[in-house]
């Protein structure tokens, strides 16, 4: 996922008072400019790129999400970043991050909180849980037996939070990412499909290269330290207003029919597929749309192309179908039977 452009050099105040001259009653603008979106998109990939080295896509796909208003599930082994990433983030979306590392023994009320009997009151107060902030980090998220993944779930899709018969809303912008390991499966809860569709897009962590490697050593030579990330200097780019300026203005990016129709025969194509078992649903067709909007708005385009939705294939289908046995036997990987059916489908000219 590699979005190319040059980062403005708009002055952050002078763009957050243009906002603010655009803002209505509701706390956010339907007339922000997909300019003022593609400066903060790319500035923001800048402030990230400061501390996390060799995960671009990774950090596109989560900023994307986060326009989107969508979750991320993030796959990779230990030690590649994915913790920094969402701390980072943190800083440069002046957002409240919280982390829940989510073991065996974790409780619903753990993560969602719980009521209390105030003997001076003479009531039950209640007090919030980790689910409510901004930025959520669900940290190896199938350690939890199904009960507490199933809390985090209405979070996740109803953005509220149901405890002893009453329900709390969360804050927006609310984005969960949470993380799993794919090579130690002791002693996990495997997430279920209706949980996976509830993930937006599902990002893979790889390995950085030698040269990106050499450059993270070089940050700790330098005597940074990434658990002191004032030490990075980083610049808070996004706020609440903003981020939910961007949401509003990225519903109103145009999509042609011919590109709803290129997007609905890719996932029809996964439900017939000859090597695949269970197709992609229409949620997934759904988040293909609302991805590509924000897609085109980060690129600073009001309108969606072909391009937009190839690159958000990927990420937004391969959690979403799955193969027949014998395709995984012989060695076939989900996302090679994305690229063959996107080569399959043609798509529209513009």
């Amino acid at each position: 996922m590699n979005v190319s452009g040059n980062i403005s050099s708009h002055n952050v105040i002078q763009v957050t008072l243009d906002l603010l001259t655009l803002t209505d009653n509701r706390g956010y603008s339907s007339s922000m400019d997909v300019s003022h979106i593609e400066d903060y998109y790319q500035r923001s990939l800048a402030e990230v790129g400061k501390v996390l080295m060799g995960q671009e896509d990774l950090v596109e796909g989560v900023l994307i999400a986060l326009f989107c208003e969508g979750n991320v599930l993030i796959e990779g082994v230990p030690g590649l970043g994915k913790t920094l990433l969402v701390n980072t983030l943190s800083h440069v979306l002046s957002s409240e991050f919280r982390r829940i590392q989510f073991t065996p023994d974790l409780m619903p009320s753990d993560i969602t909180g719980h009521s209390v009997y105030d003997m001076h009151e003479q009531k039950f107060t209640f007090n919030q849980g980790p689910l409510f902030t901004n930025l959520l980090l669900a940290d190896e998220v199938n350690r939890a037996p199904a009960k507490t993944q199933s809390a985090l779930l209405e979070a996740m899709q109803e953005r509220q939070v149901s405890v002893d018969g009453k329900t709390y809303p969360l804050q927006r912008p609310f984005l969960t990412i949470a993380t799993q390991n794919p090579l130690e499966q002791e002693g996990t809860y495997p997430l279920p499909e209706a949980q996976l569709d509830r993930f937006m897009f599902k990002l893979l962590v790889d390995y950085p290269t030698q040269d990106q490697e050499n450059a993270i050593l070089d940050l700790y030579a330098a005597g940074k330290d990434n658990r002191n990330l004032n030490s990075f200097g980083i610049e808070p780019v996004l706020n609440t207003e903003t981020i939910l300026a961007i949401q509003q203005r990225a519903t109103e990016i145009i999509v042609e029919p011919s590109i709803i129709q290129y997007i609905t025969s890719i996932v029809q194509r996964t439900r017939s597929w000859h090597t695949i078992e269970v197709g992609a649903s229409p949620r997934a067709s759904v988040n293909l749309l609302i991805g590509s909007r924000v897609m085109a708005a980060c690129q600073g385009r009001d309108f969606v192309v072909p391009d937009d939705v190839k690159e958000l294939s990927l990420p937004v289908l391969r959690h979403r179908i799955r193969l027949h046995p014998e395709a995984e036997i012989e060695g076939m990987k989900v996302d090679e039977v994305i690229r063959d059916i996107l080569e399959s489908v043609e798509a529209p000219r513009q």
